[in-house]
């Protein structure tokens, strides 16, 4: 179906009797355009039926949320990633992508297994992340509505809101038994995307980037690809690579659930002086082609500073992305467990003749490695199947459900400034006992299999 028709067809509760009249004596084409034509004039039809004969009449606002409603509904079945933005949800995607928003500080997806929504990564320093919600948490319900046949879109309207506002969230923490409702009072969401292990003592505000000074390796966490991300970071290895002149890195995409292309790209190619890093493909088989450019390489020689890229299995879409460019150019070693496997590009089709403005989000197309490998994981697949990032062989580390547990608890805690004014103390998950004691002493295998990789091949030099 085309914009034009899409637009026109989201614009029916107005145009019901223009539309009937359009629908029916517009040019009739080949089969196609003739069941686009019939099932706008069924759409039609339904709209009219409830206008005219439901138990009560209708608002506008009721009528617009109808059809809304219908879209979202049909959207959601083609994929959990495809959508209708009203004004308002428009908006606040714009304000997320844009680095801030109002809300607790999760990113969500669906679950493949359940259905059900599920916390992708609560974000760093966020109520949602001080007050325990954890990646892989299945969220039930909001302000006690369940949120059966409700669109993920609509989930995040419910959820985000002004700062200072309260909401409660029912979830359900991975592999525990009773769901747990979290309280959480909203915030202005400030996502921080490059963060390290440690802060500096002398000055907690900051972060110290060099995790081992001896052999001067940096370790740098990316938690989202907003638009910030790629400078911010670009940012930050420069200033490494001048005033502690690092030798070696370690790039964590653990719980990153992705964002923008142009983000993943840049920052591939900040790594790669020429290979290809990801190709999008349609639905006709069209392809487009990212490479990367000799200039403004960081890092260079690769020989001299080796790059290894830790990833879970909630690292999704750009995460892929990145770890796929530098893994297939021989970049990078990957370290940790399989990844997400979301390879579906949704583009923002703003809509026109709207004011405010409103758009469709939809699936247009898929990302593939530079090796021509496949990384979207549809429903049907298996786990023997060709999709998503696997770690190179020797450095898969995987990890227990209690290892997770204690894993979450452990970066939490050494996340927080301690002392500063208003700041949340991280909670010990509920389901666990002394789990702050095992936190303490909580040693992080993935990030110690990347270390020892790079202090091996720095060894060679």
């Amino acid at each position: 179906m085309s914009r034009w028709n899409l637009a026109w067809l989201l614009g029916l509760p107005s145009v019901v009797i223009v539309g009937l009249t359009i629908a029916f004596c517009a040019p009739r084409g080949n089969k196609n355009q003739e069941q686009q034509y019939e099932l706008q004039a069924l759409m039609i039809d339904v709209l009219r039926e409830v206008d005219d004969n439901y138990v009560r009449e209708l608002t506008p606002e009721q009528r617009q949320k109808l059809v809304e409603d219908m879209i979202n509904g049909g959207l959601s079945r083609l994929d959990p990633y495809s959508a209708y933005f009203n004004a308002d949800d428009f908006k606040a995607f714009e304000k997320s992508s844009e680095g801030a928003f109002g809300g607790v500080g999760i990113q969500i997806n669906q679950d493949r297994k359940t259905g059900l929504l599920q916390v992708t990564s609560p974000m760093v320093g966020t109520p949602a992340y001080e007050a325990g919600i954890l990646s892989g948490d299945l969220i039930l319900k909001v302000d006690g509505k369940s949120l059966e046949d409700v669109s993920i879109d609509q989930i995040i309207k419910m959820i985000q809101g002004e700062p200072g506002t309260e909401v409660t969230l029912t979830v359900l923490h991975e592999g525990g038994k009773e769901p747990v409702d979290y309280k959480l009072k909203r915030a202005k969401i400030e996502i921080e995307a490059v963060m390290a292990d440690q802060r500096k003592p002398d000055n907690p505000a900051e972060w110290d980037f060099v995790i081992d000074k001896t052999n001067r390796i940096a370790y740098i966490r990316l938690i989202a690809f907003s638009e910030h991300a790629a400078t911010d970071l670009r940012k930050v290895v420069e200033k490494l690579e001048h005033e502690q002149n690092i030798r070696g890195l370690v790039l964590d995409l653990r719980d990153n659930p992705g964002g923008l292309l142009s983000a993943a790209v840049e920052i591939s190619d900040m790594l790669l002086d020429t290979g290809k890093i990801v190709s999008i493909r349609d639905r006709q088989g069209h392809e487009k082609v990212y490479d990367a450019k000799a200039s403004g390489t960081l890092l260079d020689p690769p020989s001299a500073h080796p790059v290894a890229i830790l990833i879970n299995r909630h690292s999704a879409s750009a995460s892929e992305i990145v770890s796929a460019a530098l893994q297939d150019n021989n970049r990078a070693v990957i370290v940790g467990e399989r990844s997400f496997g979301k390879g579906s590009v949704q583009n923002i089709i703003k809509l026109p003749n709207h004011e405010p403005p409103v758009a469709l989000k939809l699936t247009t197309a898929s990302y593939w490695r530079p090796s021509g490998a496949n990384i979207h994981r549809h429903t049907d697949m298996k786990d023997t199947d060709v999709w998503g990032v696997k770690p190179n062989p020797g450095y898969e580390v995987k990890l227990t459900d209690a290892e997770r547990f204690q894993y979450v608890s452990w970066r939490r805690q050494r996340d927080i400034v301690q002392g500063k004014p208003g700041a949340a103390v991280a909670k010990p998950d509920r389901t666990e006992k002394d789990s702050s004691k095992e936190s303490a002493v909580f040693q992080d295998r993935v990030l110690e299999k990347a270390l020892e990789y790079i202090r091996g091949e720095l060894n060679k030099s």
